[in-house]
């Protein structure tokens, strides 16, 4: 292996991941603004500045931009990309299911030196310029980013002010900041192909549970590590379209969300109460409103030594992660199978969350939470509701009456064995109560909103005087000009959630009526 002369002596190439090439990018830098994340003035000023196409010199680095690293020879990139993971899989062998990421990133990182050594090698054979080590520090960066974690979306994935990620072609790149601001951001391939190759890449590199994604199934839904949720489609749009959600809130309590007044102490203590109690709720919203967050502080409130199940098709609740929060979660996932299907419709090694909750029975759960609710998800949910106490669901919807309609939707999509009869009385012996998210996005000018996020009303359900029936009673609403639900009127049946903690006569305080 030929030794760039730009390396000192002092750098070992038998551990490369202590070259300098393989350093910790540079922390990021936070600032504030109206009470949430926004971006420094440097920042913006990068990430607002045009990202032009230049021209490329063959098999040779341009000056790659310290921001994003958009200046960088990316079809060299894909090149030693490819070369790299032909040499890894070759290296590792039948091993590779065995061998800890962590040591296959290491032998990962030396292939990589060895690539970008025989290229600095030719380009003096063919009398050029050495090679800068800056600039080949930020090709190894990129390569590893390439093979190992998310190519050109790995910066835009780690910078903590980015909440969404929203790709329609290569070439159109917007990143949507904590702040409302819509910003254009770099190109994340050369070309569409290079980003429906890449995108094939990632779905199949997943040694837990790998995603088809192909011409025969153009959707592809999954989690990337950090707990960012992708979803891209291919094939049936006329570019490939991408959007990453990152949870930025991972750890949160209902009293964390009152602090940001995204509800009031009293609706807190109604719903905290409600999770004691055992009450099945539904969280309800628009996208990007905050479901998944509520439902993450409304888990907090389940007491610590609870066994916990949680049933998704992307793991995005992450309870199994907050050892100090909850002290035993079994995290159950969906995996949708791949090749041909069989006899029975059944793609080869696919697994629902109907099976993974037949499964969780004899796991001797106390609480079995299903997470996001589309379509055929809702039989689980309708299951786990029925089998354990205090289960918890979202679903998108425009009102918490309408998310009762969205679930009958849901229940009639998974199959003409479900009448609609049938999802009503499973609705109405079910579902306690459903918590509305309302998303607010008020233009400020320049392409930035004001966020806003709050609990638009909670509302009680109950089975209806028909058998087949349900009824609903508003607890909490929001009036005419307020961003706040304040309390409505109590359902009798509810009060007993005094004995779990609720502040019956703080909401009574608060309505203008006298507890009886």
């Amino acid at each position: 292996m030929t030794q760039n002369p730009d390396w000192t002596e002092s750098h070992n190439p038998a551990d490369p991941t202590a070259l300098p090439i393989f350093g910790d990018p540079a922390p990021q830098r936070r600032g504030r603004v109206r009470g949430t994340f926004s971006m420094t003035p440097q920042d913006e000023a990068a990430d607002t500045e045009s990202h032009e196409e230049q021209p490329r010199e063959p098999t040779s680095l341009r000056r790659a931009a310290q921001r994003h690293g958009s200046e960088l020879d990316w079809d060299l990139i894909a090149t030693l990309r490819h070369q790299a993971s032909e040499r890894l899989s070759t290296a590792l062998g039948e091993d590779r299911a065995h061998m800890p990421r962590d040591v296959q990133r290491e032998r990962g990182r030396a292939i990589i030196l060895e690539l970008l050594n025989d290229e600095s090698a030719a380009r003096m054979t063919a009398g050029q310029d050495s090679w800068p080590l800056a600039e080949q520090g930020q090709m190894a960066k990129a390569l590893d980013d390439a093979l190992f974690g998310l190519g050109r979306l790995q910066p835009l994935v780690d910078n903590d002010l980015v909440e969404n990620i929203i790709i329609a072609g290569s070439q159109s790149v917007w990143l949507e900041y904590s702040d409302g601001r819509l910003v254009r951001g770099p190109a994340v391939a050369t070309n569409d192909q290079e980003l429906i190759d890449f995108l094939v890449f990632l779905a199949s590199r997943s040694e837990s549970n790998p995603r088809p994604f192909s011409e025969a199934q153009p959707r592809l839904h999954m989690r990337l590590d950090g707990g960012a949720r992708l979803a891209a489609t291919a094939w049936v749009h006329p570019y490939p379209s991408v959007v990453i959600r990152r949870h930025r809130l991972r750890q949160v309590t209902l009293g964390d969300l009152v602090e940001r007044g995204t509800l009031t102490v009293t609706a807190a203590s109604f719903l905290s109460a409600a999770v004691k109690a055992g009450k099945n709720i539904v969280v309800s919203g628009a996208q990007g409103a905050g479901k998944t967050t509520l439902v993450r502080a409304l888990c907090a409130e389940i007491p610590r030594r609870e066994i916990i199940g949680t049933f998704e098709t992307e793991y995005e609740l992450f309870l199994h992660e907050l050892k100090e929060q909850h002290d035993i979660v079994f995290p159950w996932e969906a995996r949708p199978g791949s090749g041909e299907r069989g006899a029975d419709g059944r793609q080869a090694g696919e697994v629902t969350l109907s099976e993974c909750l037949v499964d969780s029975f004899r796991f001797n759960l106390s609480r079995q939470i299903v997470g996001e609710v589309r379509g055929p998800e809702i039989l689980a949910m309708f299951k786990a509701m029925e089998s354990s106490n205090g289960s918890i669901s979202t679903t998108h919807a425009r009102n918490a009456v309408g998310a009762l309609g969205k679930l009958v939707t849901c229940a009639l999509e998974a199959g003409p064995q479900i009448t609609y009869d049938y999802s009503i009385r499973q609705i109405a012996a079910n579902v306690d109560i459903v918590v509305h998210v309302h998303l607010d996005k008020s233009p400020i000018g320049d392409d930035a909103y004001q966020l806003a996020r709050w609990v638009e009303e909670i509302i009680t359900v109950e089975p209806g005087e028909r058998e087949t029936g349900y009824s609903s009673q508003t607890v909490f609403k929001t009036k005419l000009g307020r961003r706040e639900a304040v309390p409505s009127v109590m359902p009798d049946e509810y009060r007993d959630l005094e004995l779990w903690g609720f502040d019956l006569n703080a909401f009574y305080a608060q309505n203008g009526e006298a507890a009886s």
